[in-house]
């Protein structure tokens, strides 16, 4: 077995676990980790910051599936990744962080880059964060990461290695093991659903994130339970958004509490029915609940009527799939088409009443937009209404920072996206105050030539914090900050822009920016529907 700086067996190690790119920014604490990057034949995305490349990490994940990679050095470089992986942990993304770290903080004070606790600061934003203090313990730290990855809800980890071991020579890792299966629910309690299911008068479905690799069973579920399903913002896609008694991606309006007050089954598989999916305390049944979840935790928030299931989502969906026909033929709804309808006009309307002037530009680029574009949001008054009216056509389209709620998302995230997707067209949106806070990772998309429409939603401030005031009593303050030219902005990195002022030229622009290589900026501002 060759030997080499464990920097470098680390990145040959990251490649035989499959790692083809790994997002970071090079520093004199983790220079030996970039040791055997290009020899292991790891593509190394240069960001422009920390965050960025934390971002980009989470963008890369979550359009491929596979962990996202950061390098970052020790104190500022983890502290500024902080940010993304807090990011990555509230909305279950596997993000591999793996730093550089002081070999003495005790006894030796006022080094370079110097933490209190770097270790236990990075556990606050992570599922766990250990130093590795051997060959051995990183290697183990990091199979231990990719195991959890794909067997256990995926959540961010962070690894530390002491600078002076980076650069001893180690040993190569051993070969990967295979990884075991994710949980499973039984055949008993399967069954035990089953039969609850077709026992309900008005069963409800409400699907999250965790249920997108089932969603291609999805639909005949529906039409052989009857029932009706609702999603949350980060289920979007999962139902066909032609389903009849799909109530859309609403479950977060006050009044949806009056549709589960109907029903007499509530299903809840793959979401852990947080307050960001919500917006309010509870659910607002009164009916046995079946939850079926990754996470354990999740199934804690139960009572005692409920049907509790510790499992994966997508075995537990195809499993239904096949035991329900043996049981029954399609059976008629249970709930009225009619009624479901209704609602969900008036729910547009609502979203519409409430940031006027963006549904139409929503349903304009929706049109324009190819069906398998992948989009990345920034926190910004456009996502919340697309959120809502936006209906996807196949699931884990739509990127959004839903949990954590981070500005600065969408541009870095989207770099890693398009990175990770190749080919599949990938779009930007972000707000003119949340896009300053990333705009440098430009460089990167014209450095590397990416094909990426950035729509920026431009109204000149801080507008949802403003209506927040203004609905709280409190004048305005501190919601306006003076915006540079953008376009201009933009062109001195090397992209190009456009401003369109009509639906029609946004089509054209959009058309141009999709088949341009390189990035484009589509300035747009509430005056784009005044033609």
């Amino acid at each position: 077995m060759t030997q080499r700086p464990l920097g470098a067996q680390i990145s040959h190690m990251l490649k035989a676990r499959g790692v083809d790119t790994i997002f970071g920014i090079p520093g004199v604490h983790n220079v030996e980790m970039y040791r055997g990057i290009e020899e292991a034949g790891i593509t190394h995305v240069l960001a422009r910051h920390e965050q960025g490349a934390g971002f980009m990490a989470d963008g890369y994940a979550r359009a491929t599936g596979k962990p996202g990679v950061a390098y970052v050095i020790t104190g500022p470089g983890l502290c500024n990744t902080m940010t993304p992986l807090g990011q990555a942990y509230s909305d279950s993304v596997p993000v591999l962080a793996i730093s550089s770290c002081l070999d003495e903080t005790s006894a030796k004070r006022g080094q370079l880059h110097q933490m209190l606790d770097q270790e236990a600061a990075a556990a606050t934003v992570c599922e766990w964060s250990y130093e590795a203090r051997s060959p051995s313990a990183t290697y183990q730290l990091i199979d231990r990461a990719f195991t959890e990855f794909t067997t256990a809800r995926p959540r961010p980890k962070h690894i530390q290695v002491p600078i002076a071991l980076a650069g001893a020579m180690a040993d190569g890792a051993p070969p990967a093991l295979p990884k075991p299966a994710k949980p499973q629910v039984s055949h008993t309690q399967l069954y035990d659903a089953v039969a609850m299911i077709l026992k309900a008068a008005k069963p409800i479905f409400v699907f999250g994130g965790g249920a997108a690799a089932g969603a291609d069973v999805v639909a005949d579920l529906l039409r052989m339970t009857g029932a009706a399903s609702i999603t949350t913002y980060a289920g979007r896609g999962i139902v066909p958004p032609e389903t009849p008694l799909y109530f859309g991606s609403t479950l977060a309006r006050s009044d949806s509490a009056d549709v589960f007050a109907q029903a007499d089954l509530v299903i809840v598989i793959g979401s852990e029915l947080s307050e960001v999916d919500l917006w309010r305390d509870t659910l607002g049944q009164d009916c046995p609940m079946i939850r079926v979840d990754l996470d354990p935790s999740v199934l804690a928030q139960g009572r005692a009527e409920d049907l509790l299931l510790h499992g994966d989502a997508e075995a537990f969906m195809r499993a239904m799939a096949i035991a329900i026909p043996a049981r029954i033929d399609d059976r008629d709804p249970c709930w009225d088409a009619a009624y479901v309808a209704q609602y969900r006009a008036r729910w547009r309307a609502e979203t519409d009443a409430e940031r006027p002037g963006i549904v139409p530009i929503c349903d304009a680029l929706k049109a324009m937009l190819p069906s398998d574009a992948l989009i990345y949001s920034d926190m910004t008054q456009f996502a919340y209404v697309a959120k809502e009216v936006w209906d996807m056509d196949a699931p884990s389209l739509w990127h959004h920072p839903y949990g954590f709620g981070t500005l600065g998302y969408a541009l870095p995230a989207a770099i890693g996206g398009k990175i990770g997707a190749t080919d599949q067209p990938v779009v930007a949106i972000a707000g003119d105050y949340g896009f300053q806070y990333t705009l440098q990772e430009l460089g990167v998309a014209v450095e590397l030539n990416l094909s990426l429409p950035i729509i920026l939603w431009d109204n000149g401030k801080l507008k949802e914090i403003e209506d927040s005031m203004v609905r709280s009593q409190i004048a305005p303050n501190a919601v306006v900050a003076r915006n540079p030219d953008f376009c201009k902005l933009a062109e001195a990195y090397g992209a190009a822009s456009s401003r369109p002022h009509s639906l029609d030229a946004l089509a054209q622009d959009m058309k141009k920016a999709l088949a341009h290589q390189g990035p484009t900026l589509i300035h747009l501002t509430p005056d784009i529907l005044a033609d």
